[in-house]
């Protein structure tokens, strides 16, 4: 009867339990005495609580690197540039439509796409949550590049400025 109704955890929530919690649909958010201790609140010890608080939502986004994007002018030089780091460090080749991944850190763009020298792939445990946290640090994102799954749910989407000649987006874990 409640399919709307979503809930806010907090007792019993800590830091190896964080995002367990957060992955089940029905959790908005968590809260958790471990961020904000009576020791550090009767210490009025608010840089440990802010300190506590930052690496929670560092743990939530779980921000990683997940791939590193080199643009090529087409399809051959891209086979070329994969082939080199097959090659040096014995990765796996994989030709996909758009791309050729060396391993899985390495993808070379068969034509030229976003960022003047490639992109970085940053994947996260809740896109939605990261494009909330990163906006709020004034970082915009250009919508139109998003991409989505089968069931509407975002996989990737890109920032709109570039970091190094790099494009930067992220991708959902």
């Amino acid at each position: 009867p409640y399919t709307n109704m979503k809930f806010l955890p907090t007792g019993g929530i800590n830091a190896k339990n964080l995002n367990s919690y957060l992955e089940f649909k029905k959790i908005i958010a968590c809260g958790g005495s471990w961020m904000v201790s009576k020791d550090l609140l009767k210490a009025r010890d608010f840089d440990g609580i802010q300190k506590l608080t930052r690496e929670a939502v560092q743990l939530m986004l779980g921000f990683e690197l997940k791939h590193i994007g080199i643009n090529a002018s087409n399809e051959t030089e891209a086979g070329s540039i994969a082939d080199c780091f097959v090659n040096m460090f014995g990765f796996t080749k994989n030709v996909g439509n758009s791309s050729i991944f060396a391993g899985t850190a390495v993808e070379v763009m068969k034509t030229p796409y976003l960022g003047k020298n490639g992109h970085i792939a940053i994947q996260t445990n809740d896109i939605k949550r990261a494009i909330y946290h990163l906006s709020k640090r004034g970082v915009v994102f250009d919508m139109e590049t998003a991409k989505y799954d089968s069931t509407g749910a975002m996989k990737t989407v890109y920032m709109k400025d570039e970091v190094g000649g790099f494009a930067v987006h992220l991708v959902q874990k």
